[in-house]
């Protein structure tokens, strides 16, 4: 039976990370934000901590090297009743909500071009849902398949993004004049509520980094090639945005950009003229398919462990001849359709990264606790600088659901109603395996 390979692996990362995020959030962020250095910074910083919370992950996936990502690191380390929790609510919502997103992102960029096409027409959300059942298609069928079509897609989308941010820089007919070196005011921001506001949104941008661990057990030796798998995506995708953004300030001024979503159809407008922005509008369309294809290839991987453990799920956890969970797959696709069809994802999306965070959150703080009950556990890869390296993830992640949870409490109480449900139906699923066992 095949594996997946180390650059399927990387680009399952880098895919996963790279989607709609980092081309809005300079629109909101410039609302209260105009320093080059400090607009910078928060993307450096959101880096650090997504590779503090990467080589943290990288420690616990090389000590149990098994798929599910959270799932099963919550369930050995804590209870199975977390990892259920957090499997569960990962597959069905964190996961299938940003897939619909970015798949309506795809078909809103893609009619752009399309003469008398709205934005809103119906033709978006059969786009979406075209290319979301092609991509279930593909990783329904082999993993060379998977790997083959996530490597390629990750591969053009990282080509043309350098590409866009050099030739818009060098063909940008007035670039503006900028400097990266911080001013004396720029320590008020980095310290005031607008830099802490603007750090959620690069937050969220990073969102995926331990995708990887979700495709733990089906990796070439993951002890040993998953903490370079996490390190050299996360660290990869944090140059690629502080590079975008630092073309997007170059390129257009800030004026044009405050409150704006498209962000990158602004700034080809500026370097390119609108003829080419439009290309370059169906070039971000090609880029968000290997978002949604590794979305889909990851994301299943919860459910799939779900279905192995307990037994009224069983089906979930069924495997192709090629070992690829097709039902798990199907499962999450079809509820990403649902919302695309519904567009009542969008509410969703509003605690969803919360709850992704806080599931992060747990899991490395969960580094602590596994030290503590296991010393003896055989750790293949140890996190550098511990405990500085976990410390620095659990902090800025901290401080950001503390105020995602002062800022929108009726989210935050939705978000904890998901959170209940998921217990509702562990206990309901562990009676079923209890009930399953021969007594005797």
């Amino acid at each position: 039976m095949s594996k997946f390979r180390f650059w399927t692996a990387i680009s399952v990362v880098i895919a996963n990370m790279v989607g709609t995020g980092v081309f809005a959030s300079l629109g909101y962020q410039l609302a209260d934000i105009r320093s080059v250095f400090v607009l910078l910074l928060l993307w450096v910083v959101g880096g650090i901590a997504a590779l503090c919370g990467a080589m943290s992950y990288a420690e616990l996936g090389a000590a149990m090297p098994r798929s599910g990502g959270e799932y099963n690191f919550l369930s050995k380390i804590y209870h199975p009743a977390l990892g259920f929790i957090s499997g569960w609510n990962s597959a069905l919502i964190g996961f299938s909500a940003p897939v619909a997103l970015v798949a309506i992102t795809f078909g809103t960029y893609f009619v752009t071009v399309l003469p008398g096409v709205e934005t809103d027409s119906w033709i978006v959300k059969l786009l979406a849902i075209a290319l979301v059942l092609i991509m279930t298609l593909v990783h329904s069928s082999t993993r060379k398949n998977s790997g083959r079509t996530q490597v390629g897609f990750t591969a053009l989308k990282v080509i043309v993004i350098v590409l866009f941010c050099i030739t818009a820089i060098i063909l940008v007919p007035e670039p503006q004049a900028i400097s990266i070196l911080p001013i004396a005011s720029d320590s008020k921001l980095v310290f005031g509520g607008a830099f802490a506001i603007s750090l959620i949104y690069v937050s969220y941008a990073y969102t995926g980094w331990n995708s990887a661990t979700y495709l733990s057990g089906e990796m070439d030796n993951p002890q040993r090639t998953l903490p370079k798998v996490l390190f050299v995506g996360t660290f990869t995708v944090m140059i690629l945005y502080v590079s975008l953004n630092y073309m997007f300030l170059k390129v257009a001024p800030m004026e044009a950009m405050v409150g704006k979503l498209e962000i990158g159809y602004i700034a080809a407008e500026y370097a390119f003229g609108e003829t080419w922005a439009r290309f370059v509008g169906i070039s971000l369309a090609v880029l968000l398919i290997s978002t949604v294809s590794a979305m889909i290839l990851a994301g299943p991987r919860a459910l799939q462990m779900i279905g192995e453990d307990f037994k009224i799920f069983t089906k979930l956890g069924k495997t192709n001849n090629d070992g690829i969970p097709v039902n798990a797959i199907w499962v999450q696709s079809i509820v990403t359709i649902i919302f695309i069809i519904t567009s009542s994802f969008e509410s969703i999306l509003v605690f969803a990264g919360g709850l992704l965070a806080l599931n992060s959150f747990v899991t490395v703080l969960g580094l602590f606790v596994l030290r503590w009950r296991q010393p003896n556990l055989d750790r293949p890869y140890r996190v550098f600088a511990y405990p500085i390296t976990p410390l620095v993830y659990l902090l800025l992640t901290g401080f950001t659901l503390i105020f995602v949870v002062y800022s929108r409490p009726t989210e935050a109480l939705f978000a904890l109603g998901v959170i209940v449900s998921g217990l509702l139906f562990y206990l309901f699923a562990n009676k079923e395996n209890q009930n399953a066992k021969p007594t005797g």
